[in-house]
């Protein structure tokens, strides 16, 4: 069957593409619109064509797997129906509902009209894939909603509502009530009309003002650095300015190609279809179906656990939360309260949204008010001993089927579910980041006992939190936590070797990450580790070793980070900017003494290579003990909870781009210099390396 269906509505024709799930312009769909357009031209009795999309969208725009595969040979292609849209005496209506993205409001611009359901949404979001629009969408929306509205849509890639898409002259008439029958109304009157009919190409573009370029370019400077594709958006918009419409539409190809080919491309494009395959797990089918979840609770109203029961309110679920007293549910729910007026405040939220969602959350101190609730999160102190007591009294007062996790950064959970044997089946983990209420990225943690309806439904509650859930296996700090062992390790080595902390922060910063690892270290608090280190020498101040030699000393001397205006840097009263401090250089210069090393000069590429490879040398690891289910799983962990930048795709994808070989002879010359064990390498990278591969190869051969 054709994926483009043609019918006669009276005097127009109407067009539906219906290419489930989101109406992708794949092969077969434009030849399907190039013939409907032909029919519907060679029939007396149509006056005009109508193109609409079944299901819950118009088009979503191309098929993104066709970027980097032959488009088949003799398909008509997506400039083929812009060519058929453009040279149709009769006029051709675009309906849209659900969403217009990318080449989906590409395929509606080179329509004579467009006409657009009061929910529906439009937008250009190539940039987010690493390349501007590539078929005319840089050229004809400045034309329909003005230069300095379309730079900001094609730059920043957000989407516009319709009343807005109205607004700004990118769609003709809002249709309320029924689309189609709104749509053929509007396109018979059009069909009625004298022709010939205004096309967007022959639209004339006024600026006044050239500086809306440049400015935009400032603007996105800080957070595009490194990249290629905002910028290239710019050019091609300052194309549909500076030359006439075919001239624009050739320059803003000839740049679509040459990113699209881009690592930074590639790289976006990886993560777009990381995200898609991270939803499925292996050997747990489609017939598995989450259970409902009519009310949660949560233990612990802290900063994690506050953040956590926001979450469970903005999914629309009830959340009981449960505090030790009074004083600290109250102190809970008045930082749940401020969370939420700060995003009203901001405009990102109305006043009666913010009322609902806390009438959502409801305050105790007694756990019996948990009995109930159908999945339990526990979020209190980082202690194995104190999450076995809680998870003892949850056991006395939980559904029996009530689904048990811990939000736990470290500790082992299969430990943990072991003490309530009589759950077997509705304990995991689910290890949310800090702001738990803000950021994306949710390890759902796979207990050796979990169901699998358990785990899918644990898996559709962070999905309906607008989490982006990754599975992972139970290991000393599971995927993310497991793999920064090396990462800030080697960045506290090289200060003790003569390496400054603005500078090993710069060159990550330059790299790509939103924070340097020393100054991400004050933000989490040098006195964790500090803690940690301590523990382990039976709570006795632990000696300064190799690569602990600074913080410690730092420690002592009570400067633990941000939140005590010392750390690696210098921070001033309320400002979060760290300032460099020679104090920190003395105590590098006294460690390298007391250790006997020799300070000396280090280039950009050793400090990315020491903090990054340890990442995919533990990263391969973690994917071939299992306890991650592919590559692309660990490259969003880091991209959504560590700041790594999208657009090198992760630390794995990133490795593959530089060449697992060379990661490898790197990892193996580090380990005879400095002999720590994140240096020991990896066997499956040892693999791979050695048969001229990447983590995306060892993906597929795992595929479930």
């Amino acid at each position: 069957m054709s994926p483009v269906e043609y019918a006669k509505h009276g005097t127009v024709a109407v067009l539906t593409v219906n290419n489930p799930p989101v109406n992708a312009m794949s092969p077969g769909v434009p030849k399907g619109v190039v013939r409907g357009v032909e029919r519907a031209n060679g029939d007396a009795g149509v006056a005009a064509v109508v193109l609409i999309g079944a299901g819950r969208g118009f088009i979503a725009g191309a098929d993104i797997r066709y970027f980097s595969r032959p488009w088949p040979e003799g398909e008509e292609t997506f400039k083929d129906i812009i060519a058929a849209f453009e040279a149709s005496p009769k006029p051709v209506v675009a309906a849209i509902h659900g969403h217009a993205l990318g080449g989906g409001l590409e395929t509606a611009m080179a329509c004579h009209y467009r006409v657009i359901a009061p929910a529906a949404r439009v937008g250009q979001p190539e940039v987010k894939l690493g390349f501007p629009p590539g078929a005319g969408g840089t050229q004809r929306l400045p034309r329909l909603a003005g230069v300095a509205a379309a730079l900001d849509m094609i730059v920043s890639g957000a989407p516009v509502k319709a009343r807005e898409a109205a607004d700004l002259g990118i769609v003709d008439a809002t249709i309320e009530g029924d689309l189609l029958e709104g749509a053929v109304a509007f396109a018979a009157a059009r069909g009625a009309e004298a022709g010939p009919h205004r096309r967007v190409r022959d639209i004339e573009i006024a600026l006044d003002d050239r500086g809306v370029f440049d400015a935009k370019r400032k603007e996105i400077a800080r957070r595009s650095r490194g990249m290629r594709a905002p910028y290239a958006c710019i050019e091609c918009v300052e194309a549909a300015v500076d030359l006439d419409f075919d001239a624009g539409v050739e320059r803003e190809r000839a740049i679509f190609e040459d990113c699209v080919e881009s690592g930074e491309s590639k790289a976006l494009r990886h993560v777009f279809f990381a995200e898609r395959a991270a939803r499925k797990i292996p050997g747990v089918g489609k017939e598995v179906e989450p259970r409902a979840i009519a009310k949660a609770g949560v233990l612990g109203a802290g900063t994690m656990g506050g953040g956590i029961a926001m979450n469970f309110a903005n999914a629309g679920i009830p959340v009981t939360v449960v505090e030790r007293n009074r004083e600290a549910i109250d102190r809970g729910m008045a930082t749940i309260e401020r969370n939420y007026a700060a995003t009203v405040a901001k405009g990102r939220m109305s006043r009666e949204a913010m009322d609902a969602r806390m009438a959502l959350i409801a305050p105790s101190t007694d756990y019996g008010d948990l009995a109930d609730a159908d999945m339990i999160i526990e979020a209190v102190f980082e202690e194995m001993a104190v999450k076995k007591e809680v998870f003892a009294a949850l056991d006395r007062v939980a559904k029996p089927d009530a689904i048990l996790t811990s939000n736990t950064s470290y500790l082992d959970i299969d430990e943990i579910a072991d003490t309530i044997p009589n759950r077997r089946g509705h304990v995991l983990g689910t290890h949310f980041f800090s702001p738990a209420n803000v950021m994306r990225l949710l390890e759902v943690v796979r207990t050796r006992t979990v169901s699998d309806v358990d785990l899918v439904t644990t898996m559709e509650v962070g999905r309906g939190m607008r989490k982006l859930p990754i599975v992972a296996g139970v290991c000393h700090g599971f995927i993310g936590n497991r793999m920064l062992e090396g990462y800030f390790g080697e960045a506290a080595l090289m200060v003790e070797e003569g390496a400054t902390p603005a500078r090993i922060d710069t060159v990550m910063v330059d790299y790509g990450m939103a924070m340097g690892p020393l100054a991400v270290a004050d933000l989490a608090g040098l006195d964790v580790g500090w803690r940690k280190r301590k523990d382990a020498a039976g709570g006795r101040n632990p000696p300064a070793e190799r690569g602990s030699h600074v913080s410690t000393r730092l420690c002592e001397m009570g400067r633990f980070g941000q939140k005590t205006g010392r750390g690696y840097y210098i921070y001033e009263e309320g400002s979060r900017r760290p300032t460099p401090d020679p104090e920190v250089d003395r105590l590098a210069a006294e460690a390298a003494a007391d250790l006997g090393l020799e300070p000396r000069a280090f280039g950009d590429d050793e400090i990315v290579e020491r903090c990054m490879y340890p990442l995919v040398n533990i990263g391969a690891d973690i994917l071939a003990e299992g306890h991650a289910l592919r590559a692309s799983d660990i490259d969003l962990v880091y991209i959504n909870g560590y700041g790594y930048p999208a657009w090198r795709g992760g630390p794995m994808h990133w490795a593959g781009a530089v060449g697992l070989d060379k990661v490898h002879d790197a990892v193996r010359r580090y380990r005879d210099a400095l002999g720590f064990g994140h240096w020991r390498p990896s066997p499956l990278l040892k693999r791979l390396a050695e048969e001229g591969g990447t983590f995306e190869d060892f993906d597929r051969e795992n595929a479930g």
